[in-house]
Parts: C-alpha cells; sequence; structure tokens
C-alpha cells in the first residue's frame, strides 16, 4: 500500500472515507484475477479490515490505462480536486495508469489535495523520497508493458498478413466487388503505360470506368495509392513496373542516384 502520512490504519473518531477504483481493459476482461468483481471484493475486504469506510466504488470497464481520459478516471479526479473522500484505493498501480507521465499528473494532484492514492497489492508510501521512486519505478515497468504488449500484437499481425490471414473484421482491400474492378483496373493501367500515371489521372480513369469504393464513393487520388500498394504487394508484374519506375525517379535526381548507387554496390 502507499499513502500519504494523512491517512490512518485504525478507526478514529472520524472514519476515515475513502473511494475504490477498478478497471480492467478490453483484453484483460477475460484474463483471470482481473475482472472487475474480483478488484471489488480484495478492494471492499481491505477497506473493513482497514476500518475504513467505503463509500463507492468507481469503474472504467473495458478502457484502456494508457490515458486518463476516461470517464471513470475523470469522475475519481473530480472527488480529488473537491476533497470529497481521504483516499482512492486501487487493487494496484497500473489499474490508475500505464504511463509514467499520467502518474505523476495524479501523485501531484494527491499531493495538492491531500487525498491518498491506496494500493492494495504494492506496499508503498509516498510520503517519503524512497516511497515516491519506487511508485515511479512501478509505474515506468507498467508503461514498459503495456509498449512491450503492443510491440508483441504488432509482430503478430505481421505475421498473419505475411500469410494471407485476415487480420480485420472489415473486408480486407481489393477483396470485395467494387473494389476488385478497381484493381483490375489498375492492373491494367500500370502494365500498359510506359510512364508512372499520376494518382489522379488514375482516379479519374476509375470514375470513367464505372469502378465505386467499398462506401460507393468515387475513387480519390490516395485511395487509389492505397489500391496501388495492395497490388504491388500481391501482383509480381506490378511490383517490378513500380520497381522500375522508382529507379528511373532516383536516377533523374544526383543526389537519390548516388544513395541508390551506394545501396545497390553493398547488396
Amino acid at each position: 500500500m502507499w499513502y500519504h502520512a494523512g491517512m490512518s490504519d485504525t478507526t478514529q473518531e472520524q472514519q476515515q472515507v475513502v473511494v475504490g477504483y477498478v478497471r480492467v481493459s478490453t483484453e484483460e476482461q477475460a484474463a483471470g484475477g482481473l475482472g472487475l468483481e474480483a478488484q471489488r471484493e480484495r478492494i471492499s475486504a481491505y477497506c473493513h479490515a482497514r476500518g475504513w469506510q467505503l463509500a463507492g466504488i468507481v469503474e472504467d470497464a473495458g478502457v484502456s490505462g494508457s490515458t486518463l481520459d476516461r470517464a471513470g478516471m475523470r469522475r475519481v479526479r473530480a472527488i480529488m480536486q473537491r476533497k470529497l473522500a481521504h483516499a482512492v484505493v486501487a487493487l494496484k498501480l497500473d489499474r490508475l495508469t500505464r504511463r509514467v507521465g499520467d502518474l505523476q499528473t495524479l501523485l501531484q494532484e494527491a499531493d495538492r489535495t491531500g487525498v491518498a492514492l491506496v494500493s492494495v497489492s504494492e506496499t508503498l508510501d509516498t510520503s517519503s523520497a524512497a516511497g515516491r521512486l519506487m511508485v515511479h519505478v512501478l509505474g515506468a515497468i507498467a508503461q514498459w508493458e503495456r509498449e512491450t504488449i503492443a510491440e508483441r500484437t504488432a509482430q503478430a499481425l505481421r505475421v498473419k498478413r505475411a500469410r494471407g490471414e485476415r487480420v480485420s473484421r472489415h473486408t480486407a482491400l481489393g477483396q470485395e466487388a467494387g473494389e476488385q474492378c478497381a484493381m483490375d483496373t489498375l492492373r491494367s493501367i500500370l502494365l500498359s503505360a510506359t510512364e508512372r500515371p499520376s494518382l489522379r489521372d488514375m482516379a479519374a480513369a476509375l470514375q470513367q470506368s464505372g469502378c465505386v469504393s467499398r462506401a460507393g464513393t468515387r475513387y480519390t487520388a490516395s485511395s487509389v495509392s492505397a489500391l496501388v500498394r495492395t497490388l504491388g504487394e500481391r501482383d509480381a508484374a506490378v511490383a517490378e513496373r513500380l520497381r522500375h519506375w522508382e529507379q528511373q525517379r532516383q536516377a533523374s535526381e544526383p543526389r537519390m542516384a548516388e544513395l541508390h548507387a551506394l545501396l545497390t554496390a553493398a547488396a
């Protein structure tokens, strides 16, 4: 637990009034021991053992701890700013936040208002310099865990894409009937052109061919760029043509030509 010196471990004439805070992200909802009900039970038992009056528990369900911009957290901070409770009790530090910067914000608000931040699982006292240091260390670890999870997720998605597996609940780019028309038309344009056509010209050609996007709208330069990139990933002939045009572009620019030459030599 970590708390301010003003918090009492025993019941006094005026009982300490606290509020609880529980949170789970979407990914954590099915994880054992992290459910909202489990957090509620442990917070309630802890407050009862301390002789604290638990006025209520604020929750954020299915919300990431990477930001303080959450409905429940906004309520908790309003309670702190108005000094309506002696402490905010959470099961673990990472339930409050997973970012060091946001942790610092909460600690500053706790110091300014005198409302303690209490963790059931960690034993730390923010009234001491050593305690504040350890809180920051734990906050850094929580942020590292969040970023590591994000990196692993991104890596897993890259592997699935490389295998041609679907990674989105939306239909993959180029797989709907309307976009297949666009993909076929663009392939014909790219393979027959002697010079790389502009994205705007290709968008105009798609409009003339009657091709529409998944949303039923006309193609723009940016949406055509995405389709051309997809074609280059899937079609070897288109990829070779795009590579040839890129080499021509680099050769027309002295500095880029020099860089290209060095890269080619290194290979």
